[in-house]
């Protein structure tokens, strides 16, 4: 039996009972279910959790608000699962802290898959606990420390989340490497999923607001269009 904790969060029962016999079958034993984003918080907070599937529209708060609010308390990988398919909604919660977004109906193989390569990712992160050379840069206009997950714009510390962090620190350790955005996510998400391009724009746009002194018009993470993205080092602190 697999050992990680999951948290199930949806307001229909039917749904959640079918995750569970689900999620049971491929050998997840610890899995727990909230109906609302209350119930939800409060396990969030008495216990952690390897991984959360969460749905956007829940009777007492919307999911992105809970989504919000849970990434105050753990980086654990939060699944959007819900009905709300627009391109706007996907945006929100791959912005607001999700590490994906799923859409009503599924097919479920595809959401064990998805959940297992987000616990694969989370594992081999645990595992890698040595500081290796290269894990820590200095541009000047920003600073960036994988080890203890710090970005440092002006001598600030700038929040980021731990997809962010990611993407960026990828970007640092390859710079003036061209590389698409479906090479992006199978880097730093893992396999390609469909929508996955989008993922990897809104955490690109995000970046550039914390790194980019103009980020409409960005000269340290550049589009490249009809090619890709490539990360242009700042000289001397001067573009920021």
């Amino acid at each position: 039996m697999k050992k990680e904790k999951i948290l199930l969060v949806d307001d229909e029962r039917g749904l959640l009972q079918m995750l569970l016999t689900l999620l049971k079958r491929e050998g997840f034993s610890h899995v727990d279910t909230a109906t609302t984003a209350e119930e939800a918080l409060h396990l969030v907070r008495r216990q952690p959790y390897d991984i959360i599937l969460l749905d956007v529209m829940l009777p007492d708060m919307e999911g992105f608000e809970v989504c919000r609010q849970i990434r105050n308390h753990t980086l654990a990988p939060i699944l959007f699962v819900t009905a709300r398919s627009s391109d706007w909604d996907k945006l929100t919660g791959l912005g607001i802290g999700g590490d994906d977004y799923i859409t009503k109906p599924f097919n479920p193989l595809e959401l064990v898959a998805r959940i297992q390569v987000q616990l694969r990712r989370t594992r081999l992160m645990k595992e890698d606990t040595t500081p290796l050379a290269g894990d820590s840069w200095d541009f000047g206009s920003f600073k960036l420390d994988r080890p203890s997950g710090q970005l440092i714009v002006k001598g600030e510390p700038v929040h980021c989340t731990a997809k962010e962090l990611e993407l960026l620190s990828f970007f640092c350790a390859n710079p003036n490497r061209i590389f698409t955005a479906q090479q992006l996510y199978e880097y730093v998400w893992g396999p390609s999923f469909e929508g996955d391009e989008k993922t990897v724009v809104i955490h690109i746009s995000k970046l550039r607001k914390k790194i980019e002194a103009e980020p409409k018009h960005p000269r340290i993470l550049v589009n490249l269009r009809g090619i890709g993205y490539k990360f242009t080092p700042p000289q001397d602190g001067g573009d920021r």
